[in-house]
């Protein structure tokens, strides 16, 4: 099997604790696109590739700006 078998994927509470943010602040990326997420039922889970890539950006932004 390939990639996806390989793939972690991460619920919004774990993504929340590893972000130091609240759930809802997820949620709000995740409806805005900035976090891609797949729907299980009425549940979201974050690959968590996607997640140490939007952990990356706020250094990439402070690098543009300063």
């Amino acid at each position: 099997m390939g990639a996806l078998s390989d793939m972690r994927f991460l619920t919004v509470a774990e993504v929340a604790d590893m972000m130091r943010v609240s759930s809802m602040t997820v949620y709000r990326l995740v409806r805005s696109g900035e976090l891609p997420a797949v729907r299980f039922g009425r549940s979201y889970r974050i690959p968590e590739s996607a997640v140490a890539a939007a952990v990356q950006l706020p250094d990439a932004r402070s690098n543009r700006a300063g």
